[in-house]
């Protein structure tokens, strides 16, 4: 197996990509939408492609499960890497395909998609709505799974190139490959986030075709890293010149009650030979497995060395290695986006996130009040009566839920808007003299504010009002004047006054108050 090249790009895939690259900067040209149905030529080829790497890399993996039969000694470790390649391959690739599913219902709705499944047929080559240019946008931006994606794509591409720490040209062609920096947006007009920048404007049929070269670079990586480990059983057998210790933490920052994990290895050394590893002076197991209880926060190093024999000599040799990890304490960021407190009867906005963790493995417990998320946010409403709210965080660290922390707020009444005449775009409310056509023109109405200044912005309705109209006091419904009121306000000379009472109003949660008094002075 030794000696294999890593998969080199086919003159078929070099067609493909090109013809994508060509399909893109055309459609940001703002070509005709025929040139979707190139797009779709591209989809079918990424297809066949895609068959292409399966096929190959099923000959891949029968190939490492036949060496490993002959020789576990010597094979069990990659092949158990290459296992785990497999399935994390296989669970990003299905991701995507579930993604362009969801696009293709938004696009063509439930019932079709699942038409084309009951057929065998993947939905996603059968979208009619390819030129939706709106769906796309909604599900990956706006619903934020674009986001999530990016943190998946990223946590693959980093495993892998991890994986691949003794190959620097593969490490690099994986960083590349499944990149997801910032990029350019031709509707932005400006760099952005990736997910902005690969989905923002696009029609369905470019994102699908997008999201099929995704999964066949993710084939294509699975491919390169397969070999790659193949190549490594040939490596241990120590025909190289230079050998490394390496420590594999499966985290760098531990949560204080937790555990800190590494894999200590011996790089290109026969595995068929079995290295004494110590750490601080003490041998640990043959597995190289280092575990301890993350006691005390702050940084923690450690040292150790590994002992082999060399296979010319036969004297036991020794590689030096060091690593260091981080214990913290259980910590939850909590910020309330709009206030300083939380008010009774509306809905509160939490941005709510645990550092180092995704957000879908964050869960939110409210006593007191009820909690639902909208996009990124939590929006927490206190139970009628409530006078405090207690919001409890947890977090999925190692495949469990931890408590990281929970927070206080007492409950306050929203406090009373003011209220003003809105004329176009002033608002008056007795601190200046108003025109008598700004008064009488049918536009104006009275409305309930915080103000320019303030800090809430809630939508509160008049229900009623009385204007003192220079002595005479009349009565009326809603936001706006009554004829007869206009009448009598018509014929008010500069001086004369209009004072607004009584002014009732109702809030978002249904509550009704009563509002300070309006005197309005003619100039």
């Amino acid at each position: 197996m030794g000696g294999a090249k890593n998969c080199p790009e086919t003159p078929r895939q070099k067609m493909i990509g090109m013809m994508y690259l060509v399909l893109t900067a055309m459609l940001a040209l703002n070509v005709s939408t025929d040139i979707l149905n190139g797009f779709t030529l591209v989809d079918n080829s990424l297809h066949s492609s895609i068959a292409a790497s399966d096929t190959r890399n099923a000959k891949l993996y029968r190939d490492f499960q036949a060496a490993n039969a002959d020789n576990p000694e010597k094979t069990q470790e990659w092949f158990d890497k290459a296992v785990e390649v497999q399935k994390r391959a296989d669970s990003l690739f299905n991701y995507i395909q579930d993604f362009k599913e969801h696009i293709a219902i938004l696009a063509d709705g439930q019932k079709t998609v699942d038409a084309w499944k009951a057929q065998g047929e993947d939905p996603t080559m059968h979208i009619e709505g390819n030129s939706n240019l709106d769906v796309t946008g909604q599900y990956a931006i706006v619903q934020g799974n674009g986001l999530i994606l990016k943190e998946i794509v990223a946590y693959y591409r980093d495993y892998a190139a991890g994986l691949a720490e003794n190959d620097a040209e593969l490490r690099t062609s994986i960083q590349q490959t499944l990149a997801t920096e910032r990029g350019w947006n031709a509707h932005e007009k400006d760099s952005c986030d990736w997910e902005v920048a690969v989905f923002d404007g696009m029609p369905v049929g470019a994102s699908i075709t997008i999201l099929t070269k995704m999964q066949n670079d993710v084939r294509s990586t699975e491919s390169e890293l397969i070999q790659y480990l193949m190549d490594r059983t040939d490596a241990g057998d120590l025909r190289v010149n230079k050998l490394n210790a390496y420590v594999i933490p499966n985290s760098n920052y531990v949560i204080r009650g937790g555990k800190y994990t590494a894999q200590i290895i011996l790089a290109a050394v026969d595995s068929t030979q079995r290295p004494e590893y110590y750490v601080e002076g003490q041998r640990i197991n043959d597995q190289g497995i280092y575990e301890v209880a993350a006691a005390g926060v702050g940084l923690k190093k450690y040292s150790g060395w590994i002992a082999y024999q060399n296979p010319s000599t036969g004297e036991m040799d020794q590689l030096q290695f060091s690593s260091e990890y981080s214990v913290g304490e259980p910590a939850v960021t909590m910020s309330n986006v709009e206030l300083n407190v939380m008010y009774a009867g509306y809905e509160n906005k939490f941005s709510i996130s645990v550092p180092g963790v995704a957000n879908d493995k964050v869960k939110v417990n409210v006593n007191g009040a009820t909690v639902r998320q909208q996009g990124g946010l939590w929006m927490i409403k206190p139970s009628q009566g409530a006078k405090n709210v207690t919001i409890s965080v947890m977090a999925e660290l190692d495949g469990r839920m931890q408590q990281m922390g929970n927070e206080t707020y007492r409950i306050k009444p929203l406090p009373k808007p003011g209220a003003y005449l809105k004329a176009g775009d002033n608002e008056y409310n007795g601190d200046k003299t108003i025109p008598r056509s700004a008064i009488i023109n049918p536009n104006s109405t009275i409305i309930a504010s915080y103000g320019p200044e303030g800090l809430l912005n809630l939508n509160f309705t008049i229900t009623s009002f009385k204007a003192d109209i220079n002595g005479m006091l009349t009565q009326a419904n809603g936001n706006k004047f009554t004829r007869e009121q206009l009448d009598r306000i018509g014929k008010l000379k500069p001086g004369n006054s209009v004072i607004l009472k009584d002014i009732r109003a109702k809030g978002p949660g249904g509550q009704e108050v009563t509002l300070s008094a309006v005197p309005l002075t003619l100039n």
